[in-house]
């Protein structure tokens, strides 16, 4: 198991009061899975969570548009979240796959 966190899209304003394409919003998604078995036999479990936050107009000096990099969002993402909210949503991720694996309710019918 291993958490991944993923820049799905952004969103820009085109003429942003720092440049050109300015990133206004990123989209993000923070998954996991873990697969026990092999072969026919596996079974793979997985938890995710999907958010958007605004950017705030940056502070510091301001990275081009088509130099920004997945890693740079992703640090942005977290920084602008702060490190309860990324501790929660990696648990959250967690704790669905806890779930899968040991189900604490079900449905269907009895007949």
């Amino acid at each position: 198991m291993a958490i991944t966190w993923k820049i799905n899209s952004v969103d820009y304003t085109v003429n942003g009061s720092k440049g050109t394409n300015q990133i206004s919003t990123i989209h993000w998604s923070c998954s996991d899975t873990e697969t026990i078995g092999s072969g026919e036999d596996a079974v793979s479990h997985s938890g995710y969570r999907y958010g958007a936050i605004a950017c705030p107009d940056p502070s510091g000096s301001f990275i081009a548009y088509a130099d920004v990099t997945e890693a740079n969002c992703i640090t942005w993402v977290k920084a602008l979240l702060g490190s309860d909210e990324v501790t929660a949503t990696e648990t959250f991720v967690t704790a669905q796959i806890t779930e899968s694996k040991t189900p604490t309710t079900g449905t269907g019918t009895p007949w």
